[in-house]
């Protein structure tokens, strides 16, 4: 099935999000504004038709892909070298990425997802199937909790996932501008609001310093510390190494240091962590996945499967494909992708969906590809900027 047709389109995000991490401010912006929009691509082949979306994080974080950069990469180099190709041959698609325009990821990721999407549709099976199989189909999520100015705001954010939506698992931003124990502040405070049966963890997204580090998780034992996610530098593998020693059985998990299967082995190699955690956005789409999760089992590396996913149904549902491929024994903690389930607000493109939280988990789709149905009509009525890309 020859790929003879690509669509891009910026969407809009009617309900804007606004968030704190260590790096600053991140913000969708006004809904006439393309900057950090998601990009949708459609991949058009012999009748069938996938879908791929992914919304990059910028401004305000760690991510170097814009909606600009996804779109003029995909306009003017992905897509015209994916014309004429046939949608099953995922290995050269991403051998041509890495050959005609490196990194990327965000814009490989949306192909990538898209091409899966399609495969799923020409086959009658839903993605996980080409993964693995749902080995997980019903999936346990984390919801990852913004940096405030004020310990109030952070404890109703975490009481609101724990009471409204049963969330089990809570992950903290962390590396307030005031220091780690303003940090220790507001774990104590969500333990308190929360009690004793969720798993919380922090992330300080590369706030910390090795220092700062080991006085916060030495700290933070009082309060029954679950996991520590990306405390330093992502090139200081050695700190975080010596961290995830003197951490003494706390799991370190690895996100801002993990973009490549070469980042993958070096993290093993330094035996820096306990986790990786995926984000299909950063590293490029399901198959530089599966290459980073066979790093992982080689080293006995459990896996996590992030991204905020903000609205965008299309991209939580990668997500859980990728998730559901995998035994619980591979996994730790829990998925990331909450806020694409209508937990901010409806991805105004899917209007109709039963793909949402329920108890603190989420259930795999089970329809062709992706198993999301995206409005055509909505689409349209929410589309900043279309491309058409033909031979």
């Amino acid at each position: 099935m020859m790929i003879d047709r690509i669509e891009i389109f910026v969407t809009e995000l009617p309900v804007r999000v606004q968030r704190i991490f260590s790096s600053g401010s991140y913000d969708t912006g006004p809904s006439n504004q393309i900057l950090g929009k998601p990009v949708l691509v459609k991949v058009f082949a012999d009748g069938v038709v996938g879908f791929g979306q992914i919304r990059p994080i910028t401004p305000g974080h760690f991510l170097a892909d814009t909606t600009q950069g996804m779109v003029a990469a995909i306009r003017e180099i992905y897509g015209k070298n994916l014309i004429g190709k046939s949608i099953f041959d995922i290995a050269s698609a991403n051998e041509m990425f890495d050959l005609r325009l490196a990194g990327n990821p965000c814009a490989r990721a949306a192909l990538d997802i898209a091409l899966h999407d399609a495969m799923g549709k020409a086959l009658n099976v839903p993605v996980h199937r080409l993964l693995g199989g749902a080995s997980q189909p019903r999936i346990p999520l984390e919801w990852s909790v913004s940096l405030a100015n004020d310990v109030q705001t952070i404890v109703n954010e975490a009481k609101r996932a724990v009471d409204e939506f049963g969330i089990k698992v809570l992950c903290i931003k962390a590396a307030d501008r005031r220091g780690w124990r303003q940090d220790v502040k507001h774990f104590a405070a969500v333990r308190k609001a929360v009690g004793d049966d969720v798993v919380i963890g922090v992330d300080p997204n590369t706030g910390w310093s090795v220092a700062d580090s080991l006085s916060a998780v030495h700290a933070l034992r009082e309060y029954d510390l679950g996991y520590i996610e990306q405390p330093t530098d992502r090139r200081d593998l050695a700190g975080m190494a010596e961290i995830r020693r003197q951490a003494m059985g706390v799991p370190m998990m690895a996100d801002e240091s993990l973009f490549t299967v070469q980042d993958a082995f070096a993290l093993a190699e330094a035996r820096a962590v306990d986790a990786f955690c995926i984000k299909l956005y950063k590293i490029g789409g399901f198959t530089p996945a599966k290459k980073i999760a066979a790093v992982a089992e080689a080293a006995n590396i459990q896996l996590n499967c992030g991204g905020l996913a903000v609205q965008c149904q299309l991209e939580a549902a990668a997500s859980a494909h990728y998730y559901a491929s995998y035994p619980v024994k591979r996994m730790m903690g829990a998925a990331e992708f909450v806020f694409g389930l209508n937990t901010i607000g409806p991805d105004p493109i899917v209007p109709v969906t039963d793909f949402v939280v329920k108890d603190g988990h989420v259930t795999v789709p089970m329809g062709p590809g992706l198993g999301i149905t995206v409005d055509e009509a909505a689409l349209k009525k929410h589309t900043l900027l279309h491309e058409v890309i033909k031979a």
